[in-house]
């Protein structure tokens, strides 16, 4: 499912988990040094599913692709791929996937008293905040963000 792009969002391209049985990808038992090499003598490896490590609730879980800029503050950039869980509450300050008067967005919530604002985290964007009259549905909330390098 994909939306269109307006001025003050950005669109989604939803994909449901992949439920193969595989046995994973190698993963390092050590952690990996990010300043001086260590050493590699006793590097062994044991094998991870990304989907076992990254979704809680396999049935209310989805990944959705970024396309856009306005939550390039908080880290979520075109083209990287979002990891959502519908089944968690939707709280202040949270970043989730909303359907806003028919369209998919990816915002940061502000939640307060009777107010809610979907927050983008790019100063190009304007936030949104959500009317009486507006149709809103939270729908999900972002748990991982998966970059390419």
């Amino acid at each position: 499912m994909t939306s269109k792009k307006s001025p003050e969002t950005d669109s989604l391209t939803f994909f449901a988990p992949n439920e193969e049985k595989g046995l994973g990808m190698p993963l390092s038992r050590n952690a990996i040094s990010a300043g001086f090499p260590s050493p590699a003598d006793d590097f062994k490896e044991k094998r991870i599913s990304l989907d076992k490590t990254l979704i809680k609730n396999k049935e209310a879980t989805f990944y959705a692709r970024v396309s856009g800029e306005s939550m390039i503050g908080a880290g979520l950039d075109d083209g990287d791929l979002l990891v959502i869980d519908r089944s968690l509450e939707a709280e202040h300050g949270k970043i989730a996937v909303c359907f806003l008067d028919g369209e998919f967005t990816v915002k940061r919530l502000s939640i307060e008293k009777d107010t809610i604002t979907l927050m983008p985290e790019n100063k190009n964007y304007k936030p949104i905040k959500v009317s009486k009259d507006s149709d809103l549905l939270i729908w999900g909330v972002v748990t991982y963000v998966i970059k390419a390098v």
